[in-house]
């Protein structure tokens, strides 16, 4: 029998299963990064006409591919490339995620580098609407980790475990 947790969408072992292919410790620092994306996006930064809501998370890049690289040995290794679509253009702002962007570099900058794009849904309809490739084709190729019409939202413990 399975505890009510267990079947919520967003358990560290669902979002882990979604990059299985990676080895454990991967799979945990991936996780530890969208927590940190979902909990400390901060729309009440920017003033807009509605609220801000993170649409999807996708990793995109090795990662994703399944090219990564770690070389013990010379220190070299691939990079997280997350992209974050939110609803409207003015959560783009960086004034939104700075919080998230310095406690991920505060929790795993010596460990990992992370790159963090945020787009808008606009963005995407315009990159389908001209054919952007650049764009199209690392959505098509990227594991989604997040999806809001998906995933559960983040209870309030998940907010406290985002937080440092």
């Amino acid at each position: 029998m399975t505890t009510p947790y267990l079947n919520d969408v967003y358990t560290r072992e669902v979002v882990m299963a979604r990059v299985g292919h990676l080895i454990r410790r991967k799979q945990g620092e991936i996780e530890r990064i969208t927590r940190i994306l979902r909990g400390l996006f901060d729309p009440l930064q920017v003033q807009a006409p509605g609220p801000g809501v993170i649409k999807r998370i996708i990793l995109i890049g090795p990662y994703a591919r399944r090219s990564w690289y770690e070389d013990q040995r010379t220190i070299d290794f691939s990079d997280y490339e997350f992209w974050v679509i939110v609803n409207h253009p003015l959560f783009t702002n960086e004034r939104c995620w700075r919080r998230a962007r310095d406690v991920i570099r505060r929790e795993l900058g010596d460990r990992c580098a992370v790159d963090v794009e945020i787009y808008s849904k606009s963005d995407v309809r315009t990159a389908k609407s001209e054919r952007d490739t650049f764009i199209l084709d690392r959505i098509e190729a990227g594991i989604t980790l997040y999806r809001a019409s998906r995933d559960a939202p983040l209870t309030g413990r998940d907010r406290r475990e985002a937080r440092p």
